[in-house]
């Protein structure tokens, strides 16, 4: 119970920021939370190469499936809600997704296919880099100003677009002769946020003495350590355990998963429609049951058929990882254009 006048006020302002979403974003402020600036606003992003030098790419690919429930098991007033799992897919050729390895022959039955797009992965990649123009209000920005980017399917294929470009001369990522990226987020006709005129800059500029220090004090960070943990033979079968319920229709059993996966906010399908939720957000709702563990970055690869249905065309460690070696800027865009080629 609050005590006093300025107990309640702080309580009031955390609520306020939870519903706006902003503030500290559930506690993980290194997510600039793009998403949130206002329609017809712009922000200005520079991103940094990841910290895993095994990765020919300055992003990570991550892929999640939402499981939708009819509410919650026991509790009468619930609302449907929705739990996001990893698919596995995203750790390697080696693991097997029990969920889409059930959905992939739905889609050669017409009549399965909305169900079948309903369960399959949905992407986001990881970025980091600083935020060069911030028209966030209410930001609270960490003491390390590498921040960390949740880059949705429409962004993505604006920042990829560029690097096929012949006359780029260089990488974004270059400290000297680096682009900046610049996020446009407006209302489509549909209600629904679009960021399809965001665009890359078309004037290269050089890291500044505060950015370089700050790489240097804080080093870059592997961004595959931001995925979830790797399920293990138990939390495979939970999650097909919850898929299945979730086909039925059935409701969610906090008792029966959730030591594992749970909502980490409920809310309505329809209410997350009027407000134009996207997949941008996505990372608020998963749960990790243990703390994410380092994982090698996995490369853009290439796309096979069922991979991509027609829907989808549209705690770091601490100190991070030391900045990646220096490779021929030249060199590192041919091997990245080949690799989109064949993709």
């Amino acid at each position: 119970m609050a005590t006093s006048l300025a107990e309640i006020r702080a309580k009031l302002q955390a609520q306020e920021s939870r519903k706006t979403g902003s503030g500290n974003n559930n506690g993980d402020n290194t997510i600039f939370p793009h998403w949130n600036i206002p329609d017809g606003s712009e922000s200005t992003l520079r991103f940094l190469p990841d910290g895993n030098p095994n990765n020919s790419f300055f992003w990570a690919e991550r892929l999640m499936i939402k499981l939708p429930f009819a509410g919650i098991a026991g509790q009468t007033d619930s609302k449907p809600c929705i739990v996001q799992v990893p698919c596995v897919e995203m750790y390697g050729k080696e693991h097997v997704c029990p969920i889409l390895t059930e959905v992939r022959p739905w889609y050669k039955d017409k009549e399965l296919e909305t169900l079948a797009n309903k369960y399959w992965k949905k992407r986001s990649y990881f970025f980091q880099g600083f935020v060069r123009k911030n028209t966030l209000a209410n930001d609270n920005p960490p003491i390390n100003p590498i921040r960390r980017f949740i880059i949705s399917p429409q962004i993505f294929t604006l920042v990829k677009a560029a690097l096929m470009d012949p006359e780029l001369k260089n990488l974004p990522t270059d400290y000297d002769g680096g682009l900046d990226f610049r996020v446009l987020k407006t209302k489509g006709s549909s209600g629904y946020s679009e960021y399809n005129t965001s665009s890359w800059s078309r004037n290269e500029s050089a890291l500044s003495a505060a950015e370089r220090a700050a790489i240097e004090e804080y080093g870059l960070v592997d961004l595959a350590s931001y995925f979830p943990k790797i399920p293990g033979s138990v939390e495979l079968k939970v999650i097909k355990e919850m898929f299945d319920a979730s086909v039925d229709g059935q409701a969610y059993d906090m008792e029966r998963w959730g030591a594992y996966y749970k909502p980490n906010g409920l809310y309505a399908e329809k209410d997350a429609a009027k407000t134009g939720t996207t997949d941008d957000n996505e990372v608020f709702e998963t749960a990790r049951p243990t703390a994410p563990v380092m994982a090698p970055a996995t490369p853009v690869a290439k796309a096979t058929v069922d991979e991509t249905p027609p829907f989808e065309v549209d705690a770091p460690v601490a100190g991070g990882q030391p900045p990646v070696a220096n490779k021929r800027a030249d060199d590192l865009l041919a091997m990245i254009r080949n690799r989109q080629k064949t993709s």
